[in-house]
């Protein structure tokens, strides 16, 4: 078997959801909302599995679903787009497979900073190339420009960037947009910009897409996601977004990948994106005083937490806290003796991984909420 996968653990939220299943523990590990979904677009899909094609959709997606991501940038954002910049794929993750299979060649050196999302290094290493890690450091989590600057050889092919942030809630802003951008236009790089959480800001900013930076259009290839746009996780309806160029060779990666999604549910989101402006500032209003709520309730219970400006998720400071514990020991202990499941942080980097850290997702209703934090408190004392 491939060494790469048989050397490989599971991911770690599969590893902590199966843990709360185990224990029928409060599931703050997984990045999944329990609330925020518009009945329309559960509707517009019901609709559509009925009365339209169940067959194969075109591989690059339906032409009004590609048709409606480039109108939502172009509202959004104030960029011109087509069809031809679009390829829908099954999820973001498999947008960032295509992407990068497309752009890494045997040998490549990809930097990836870390905290970073769990499917980045595998798929790298998938397509024959090198992952050169940059720690971002709590509790600012900054990009440095000389850090970039060091990680950058001359076998460097691409930046892997995540904004807004998972794991951190971080949302970077302009100067470190322009450290990132600066050193692609100077080193000829490719930047995959993961930015599937550019709607779930949550203190009235401004996203700021990297391909809208000087000389960046021919440069990025974007990656977004329904299912965060509309807390739909399940369905896994996400795109790229690229310059015809370079989106046409990532969507002939991806037609090697999954080919195509459900068109039904490519139907229901063309429809959300048309229709659907007016839901994402109340979205961010319930997830902001979700944040706001399970924050609150973590300090009060002597918790340090860090703070979060984007995504669903938020960081506590176990060392900062008083705990002694590192990340995993707690998040095994808080699964199975206090009956709530948090995910440690230092699966998502290899190389000098912070282990006084863990993340917990907010999106959630407020019992939900208020049942984690009081099991958080109880494993608190387990420590004390």
């Amino acid at each position: 078997m491939n060494p790469l996968y048989e050397a490989m653990q599971v991911s770690v939220f599969e590893r902590m959801s199966g843990l709360a299943a185990t224990h029928q523990a409060i599931n703050l590990g997984q990045g999944f909302p329990d609330f925020g979904w518009p009945d329309e677009i559960l509707d517009a899909a019901a609709r559509a599995l009925i009365e339209r094609s169940n067959q194969y959709a075109p591989s690059r997606g339906l032409p009004e679903l590609r048709e409606a991501v480039a109108a939502h940038y172009g509202r959004h954002h104030g960029v011109a787009l087509d069809a031809a910049n679009v390829c829908v794929t099954s999820g973001a993750t498999e947008a960032l497979g295509a992407a990068i299979l497309a752009t890494v060649s045997p040998g490549d050196e990809v930097i990836v900073f870390t905290p970073a999302y769990d499917s980045y290094a595998p798929i790298v290493r998938r397509g024959g190339g090198v992952v050169r890690e940059i720690a971002l450091q709590p509790p600012g989590w900054r990009i440095e420009r000389a850090a970039l600057e060091t990680a950058i050889t001359p076998d460097t092919r691409a930046i892997l960037f995540n904004n807004p942030h998972n794991p951190t809630g971080r949302f970077f802003d302009a100067d470190e947009l322009e450290i990132i951008a600066s050193a692609a236009r100077e080193h000829d790089l490719i930047v995959i910009s993961d930015e599937v959480w550019e709607h779930i800001l949550l203190d009235g900013q401004q996203f700021i897409p990297l391909a809208t930076l000087p000389g960046m259009a021919g440069r990025v290839i974007k990656v977004g996601s329904a299912g965060k746009i509309f807390s739909l996780t399940g369905w896994k309806v996400g795109w790229l977004v690229a310059a015809p160029e370079l989106a046409g060779v990532a969507a002939r990666a991806h037609q090697f990948l999954t080919f195509a999604t459900a068109p039904n549910l490519q139907a229901a989101v063309a429809f959300g994106l048309t229709d659907g402006d007016a839901w994402i500032a109340p979205m961010r209003d319930r997830f902001a005083r979700a944040r706001d709520r399970m924050t609150a309730g973590l300090r009060t219970a002597g918790f340090t937490v860090l703070d979060a400006a984007s995504t669903y998720f938020l960081c506590v400071d176990l060392a900062a806290s008083g705990i002694a514990a590192d990340d995993e020991a707690f998040a095994a202990a808080a699964v199975a003796q206090a009956g709530v499941a948090v995910v440690p942080l230092s699966p998502f980097a290899e190389d000098n991984p912070a282990r006084h850290l863990v993340r917990l997702c907010f999106a959630k209703r407020d019992d939900t909420i208020d049942a984690g934090v009081a099991a958080m408190a109880r494993v608190k004392e387990l420590f004390a």
